[in-house]
């Protein structure tokens, strides 16, 4: 289940996992999705590691500005992914 953060002004959703333990290590999955005529530009990043999983559609420039956005709400993704959401979209 991923619950609704934000969405952004060109209605790019973002949206986050529940809190996953692997090994010991908190995780959190960060999706970003843009609807577009054909469907859905899609990626998602996973935290810690802020490894991309998936990325599909979106610019190099999107990305970076995404990689910040998810740096700097790290700590409010951990905090609801705990919670079960607190969504702002």
């Amino acid at each position: 289940m991923m619950y609704p953060y934000i969405t952004l002004a060109d209605e790019t959703l973002i949206t986050h996992s529940h809190l996953k333990e692997e090994n010991g290590l908190k995780i959190v999955d960060v999706h970003f999705e843009r609807p577009i005529e054909s469907g859905f530009d899609s990626a998602r990043i996973s935290l810690p590691s802020y490894r991309w999983i998936m990325r599909e559609g979106f610019t190099d420039d999107e990305i970076k500005e995404f990689e910040s956005i998810t740096s700097s709400n790290a700590h409010l993704f951990y905090k609801y992914a705990e919670e079960g959401g607190h969504g702002l979209a």
